[in-house]
């Protein structure tokens, strides 16, 4: 069997690695972390264009999917480039309609994901959060909706509460994350109901999958970037008249990081072909733990001036633990890994 890309799903990636190079997205993190979202959406806008919005979205929906693969692609692409917005969200959003059309309930998904699709609707979505989660004080009380990411320039906001999916009517600012272009808000509670019922639970795992697969892609992105910059930097800066690329230590640092890089990639790639929930959560944890040895390696690199903001490596650096974190910690992934082997494993499988 043959494991790896097709000709066209290259050149999708090329395309895309050309378009996002040439709309220069340091700028567009910057404005975006200052409050102001006008370059962000006029890369959003183009990403749309070139169908990364239509591919979790049905054909019979106005999509073009769904494609877990393409869509892996294209979000790796977005991580290398560090595409500022809640574009893993609205794929989750986009997820969660589509799968309740298909448990009997069209309606949310004729009304919004026509726009999701085409960009002209940018969605965040906010499930609820459940007694384990909440046990850490910066989390919201058992019941209450988690944070929804960039909620102030979203168009919709959605809530998973229990077997209810809502519109939000307005959001909170709460808190900022260590990435300044991601910022949380905490959704007003009430708004109008879409759909109630066992499908609306069932829909929001489905959207959990998608928002991993998303997310480890985007992982993946950023500690590729946070790789390449930091080799060439160590090919640049001397030391005792040397390149300190040269020196064993820092050969070590940058191998252990294009290991973890390169391991993930295939378990990223390998959920996207058979999307089990065990595969999705293996590739998470892979892909956000290589993306943040990554940013370890980058700033133990550089020193000080990585973390600076006139350097655009920060923008990056900033990006990696959150993403680690985002639609499944590191412990809840291997928790969920485990939990399957322990299930096979009484089974005898």
């Amino acid at each position: 069997m043959r494991f790896l890309p097709t000709d066209e799903q290259r050149d999708f990636a090329r395309s895309l690695d050309a378009m996002l190079t040439a709309a220069d997205t340091p700028t567009a993190i910057r404005s975006w972390a200052t409050g102001d979202p006008t370059p962000g959406r006029t890369l959003w806008s183009r990403l749309a264009e070139a169908g990364v919005f239509a591919l979790a979205i049905p054909e019979h929906h106005e999509g073009v999917g769904p494609l877990p693969i393409e869509l892996t692609t294209a979000f790796v692409e977005l991580g290398r480039h560090g595409v500022p917005g809640p574009v893993v969200e609205t794929v989750a959003a986009s997820a969660l309609l589509t799968e309740l059309a298909e448990r009997g309930d069209p309606a949310p998904a004729k009304r919004l994901l026509p726009g999701l699709a085409t960009g002209q609707t940018i969605a965040t979505l906010a499930p609820v959060v459940g007694s384990r989660s909440a046990q850490r004080n910066d989390c919201p009380q058992p019941g209450e909706p988690r944070y929804a990411l960039d909620a102030d320039v979203a168009d919709v906001i959605l809530v998973v509460q229990g077997d209810e999916l809502r519109l939000a009517p307005g959001h909170e600012p709460v808190r900022t994350s260590p990435d300044p272009a991601r910022r949380l808000a905490r959704p007003t509670p009430g708004g109008e109901l879409l759909a109630a019922g066992p499908a609306v639970t069932a829909a929001a795992a489905h959207a959990r999958q998608w928002a991993m697969l998303a997310t480890a892609a985007q992982a993946l992105g950023v500690g590729l970037t946070l790789l390449d910059r930091t080799v060439a930097y160590a090919k640049q800066r001397r030391q005792f008249g040397t390149e300190i690329g040269s020196f064993q230590a820092v050969k070590h640092r940058l191998a252990d990081t294009l290991i973890a890089l390169e391991f993930a990639r295939p378990l990223l790639f390998g959920a996207a072909v058979t999307f089990r929930s065990t595969d999705l959560a293996a590739a998470k944890v892979a892909a956000g733990e290589a993306a943040y040895t990554a940013a370890r390696t980058a700033l133990q690199i550089h020193g000080a001036v990585g973390y600076t903001e006139e350097l655009d490596l920060s923008a990056w650096l900033r990006k990696a633990r959150p993403l680690r974190d985002a639609w499944g910690t590191p412990s809840w992934c291997r928790a969920r890994v485990m939990e399957t082997y322990d299930r096979d494993a009484d089974d005898g499988s």
